[in-house]
């Protein structure tokens, strides 16, 4: 039910640093961990030796060291050594392709004969000095679909997340939803109305007026295997709108990286990038602090959702006009699950 033969986020540079990481990616155990120089590294959650995972262990000198019985390996997943035995012989552990880029450490679970660098998502902001970043990352109970469908349909904001960023003019707007190659995009433009609290509380933070009447917008755009990111802003009425000059407006793009863990559960990175005001840690702070809150209801109404979808399987659900940048989406992905399902597997893959 997901895509295997892409790069996902598995986790953050800083979550490795100072000792293995386990997570389970794609129904893959996976333990992550900083090799020689530093390297980031994914190997197989197993112990060739008796089993024990490999992330209850602490890395000496670049080599994975098992907390059970000292066994050392390799970033090849073959066995290095271990105190009074001869180990070289044992077959060697699945490794996982890895790119360390942007803050965060991709994995490919699938066939490592086909991990392309290419193929990595490019995030044009991370990349520039003229944005910040501040994010933060929930383990949430839920089939990582319905987080797609969550973010490709804001109109949610309104009932969920009252208090900061919804408002009535999200459900009164109508959508535009296209799907181009694999990127599908739903958009959403509101003119001349109030700016709700989490965004007069950005305009504060550029120095703009908040008690004015604002042009809003939000741009989702989901890629392949489970990227959203979605352009949001608001620009002071009539300067504009989304291409109002950047005296008039805040804008950003809200950062959701989600990756399954198993058919009911995923991980989310999420966070917000911003091109105002760049170097304002203290504002950096405070928006992070207003997502995370936003987020964690996002979490309580998923968890709940897919705990009732597991009690009733056989119920049908509604789909309506505001669902179709989530309906979209999810055949993108069954297309590209059909076609990895039914090409050959290679001899490194089959191997």
């Amino acid at each position: 039910m997901f895509p295997k033969n892409t790069w996902y986020v598995a986790c953050t540079g800083n979550e490795i640093d100072d000792k293995p990481l386990g997570r389970k990616i794609c129904g893959e155990n996976l333990v992550l961990y900083r090799a020689a120089e530093g390297k980031a590294t994914a190997l197989e959650d197993f112990c060739p030796h008796r089993g024990a995972p490999l992330s209850l262990g602490r890395v000496v000198e670049g080599k994975l060291v098992c907390g059970y019985h000292g066994l050392e390996m390799g970033c090849d997943g073959k066995t290095v050594a271990m105190p009074g035995q001869r180990v070289r012989g044992f077959p060697a552990i699945r490794s996982f392709p890895v790119i360390e880029r942007y803050g965060f450490v991709w994995v490919w679970p699938g066939d490592p004969a086909l991990a392309d660098p290419a193929k990595l998502h490019h995030l044009e902001w991370a990349e520039s000095p003229d944005w910040a970043y501040g994010g933060g990352l929930f383990h949430i109970q839920c089939d990582y679909r319905l987080m797609i469908d969550n973010l490709m349909d804001l109109t949610h904001e309104t009932y969920v997340h009252s208090t900061s960023i919804g408002q009535k003019e999200i459900d009164e707007t109508p959508t535009t939803t296209k799907t181009e190659g694999d990127q599908v995009t739903t958009s959403r433009f509101m003119e001349n109305i109030s700016a709700p609290p989490f965004w007069r509380m950005a305009l504060r933070g550029n120095h703009l007026a908040d008690d004015v009447p604002v042009d809003r917008w939000q741009i989702c755009r989901f890629t392949p295997p489970s990227h959203v990111l979605i352009e949001v802003g608001v620009a002071h009425a009539g300067k504009g709108g989304y291409h109002a000059d950047p005296a008039h407006k805040v804008s950003s793009i809200v950062v959701d990286f989600i990756t399954p863990e198993t058919e009911t559960s995923h991980w989310y990175f999420w966070g917000m990038a911003r091109n105002f005001q760049p170097h304002d840690k203290a504002l950096t702070a405070s928006i992070r602090e207003g997502q995370g809150k936003i987020f964690s209801e996002d979490l309580e109404m998923l968890e709940s959702q897919q705990r009732n979808l597991l009690a009733h399987p056989t119920r049908s659900l509604l789909k309506l006009n505001i669902d179709s940048g989530g309906v979209q989406s999810r055949r993108v992905l069954e297309r590209l699950i059909a076609q990895e399902n039914q090409a050959p597997a290679t001899a490194a893959g089959a191997a």
